[in-house]
């Protein structure tokens, strides 16, 4: 028995370094994938919700690893507006290897070669889902650049216990330039956006070239400016939720995470017309790990996956996977039960029409739409990008607010000047006498 316990010992010793050469021939290098994302744009595996990154991890490790020679970390990180991450983009500080801009955003970035080119019709397997209707677009005419992740139309968001719907300017635009509601409004915090709702309601092309218009939208806005609580991104859902606010314009998806924390919320499309937009998954030219990022993107058009991603965010979707399944439908009815709409569905798939096409003969109920284009800086319309950036610039910096601060502050310069000279002043009268 010890003959063959001794045996036994001599060749475990002598086999293990053959086992450790072998452990360590096992283990791959491990690659970060960078996804910069909005906020509160992705099922994250709160409050017990799918997780949509690890499981894109455990998916590549189990099924790609051995492909591909390396397993996969995802790193992700969000932003509040496009316009922060095209800064973070063009500024080079990081690198990414998926980002998810709006529409007009993509423009900008395949106008600036900015982003890969990876044609998903021959390298994306789940390309095929996505609707036709949503391929070829102006942003993307070639369907190089882009998949479509998901889109909606900005609307008004309103607290029907304090909100009149006989108010002046309810269902229109009008209603957030409201004075009775002075206080309880809030704006979007980015400029795009922002002019929209001007735009819109001057009855002006929001993607106009003409200064002029450009200037009354402004104008517009400054004098809804002391009407505003507060210019808000994300925390809007805070305000809005807990009744600090009382009127808004933001996405139609969003709505719904609101009307969660608050069922007192409703919401309605504006008759003047509004903006639809489409945000899509894209890869930066400078990514360092573009076939994982292919993948990703792949995964992220699966369905368990779509569909949680769909659920989690409430925003419509073009994947046909998603919008056709009935589970996922009934889910969304569910989730409202307000006055304007007949259920949710309708909120987030909503009939719309170009507004350059609107008609009386349009069908009830149609929403009028248009999307925000690229503001580009060219000779012809007298760098026009540059001079948005201005009005907004503008907008923001003077405000009454703004004007407080600088008095405060002037008034602070003068006590602390009247006190030096008043100290210089009695430092020479204790010195003579």
């Amino acid at each position: 028995m010890k003959r063959v316990i001794s045996l036994l010992l001599v060749l475990i010793i002598a086999l293990a370094p053959m086992m450790l050469l072998t452990s360590c021939s096992d283990s791959k290098e491990v690659k970060t994938l960078y996804v910069y994302n909005w906020g509160q744009y992705i099922s994250d595996g709160s409050e017990d919700s799918y997780d949509t990154n690890a499981e894109f991890e455990a998916y590549w490790n189990e099924n790609l690893a051995d492909e591909y020679g390396y397993e996969i970390r995802v790193s992700y990180s969000t932003y509040a507006s496009n316009e922060d991450m095209y800064n973070k983009i063009v500024s080079g500080s990081a690198k990414y290897d998926i980002i998810i801009p709006s529409d007009y955003m993509i423009d900008r970035l395949v106008r600036e070669d900015l982003l890969y080119a990876f044609n998903p019709a021959e390298t994306v397997e789940n390309y095929q889902y996505i609707d036709e209707e949503f391929k070829g677009l102006f942003y993307d005419k070639e369907n190089l650049y882009s998949v479509p992740y998901a889109y909606g139309v900005v609307g008004v968001i309103y607290n029907a216990d304090r909100v009149d719907t006989e108010a002046e300017g309810f269902g229109t635009w009008d209603l957030m330039w409201n004075e009775q509601y002075k206080g309880k409004i809030l704006q979007f915090n980015n400029s795009r956006d922002a002019f929209g709702t001007s735009l819109y309601r001057l009855g002006y092309d929001v993607n106009t070239t003409n200064k002029a218009e450009w200037d009354e939208a402004l104008s517009e806005l400054a004098k809804q400016k002391p009407l505003v609580q507060s210019y808000v991104m994300d925390e809007i859902f805070n305000k809005m939720g807990t009744s600090s606010a009382w009127i808004s314009a933001y996405y139609a998806g969003d709505y719904f995470t609101m009307y969660d924390d608050n069922d007192s919320l409703d919401f309605y499309y504006p008759e003047e017309g509004t903006n639809i937009y489409i945000d899509a998954m894209c890869i930066p030219k400078n990514s360092e790990n573009k076939d994982a990022a292919i993948e990703y993107i792949n995964f992220m058009l699966s369905e368990e996956t779509a569909i949680a991603n769909a659920e989690y965010t409430c925003y419509a979707t073009p994947n046909r996977l998603v919008y056709e399944n009935e589970e996922y439908i009934e889910y969304i009815n569910d989730c409202y039960d307000g006055e304007m709409f007949e259920s949710g569905y309708d909120i987030l798939y909503c009939k719309t029409k170009d507004i350059s096409e609107k008609s009386d003969d349009d069908e009830e109920g149609t929403v009028y739409v248009s999307y925000y284009h690229a503001i580009e800086n060219t000779e012809e319309n007298g760098y026009l990008l540059s001079y948005t950036n201005e009005l907004w610039e503008t907008l923001k910096i003077e405000s009454s607010g703004a004007l407080w601060v600088y008095i405060t502050a002037a008034a602070i310069v003068l006590l602390l000047i009247g006190w030096a000279v008043y100290a210089y002043a009695v430092k020479r009268y204790r010195d003579r006498y």
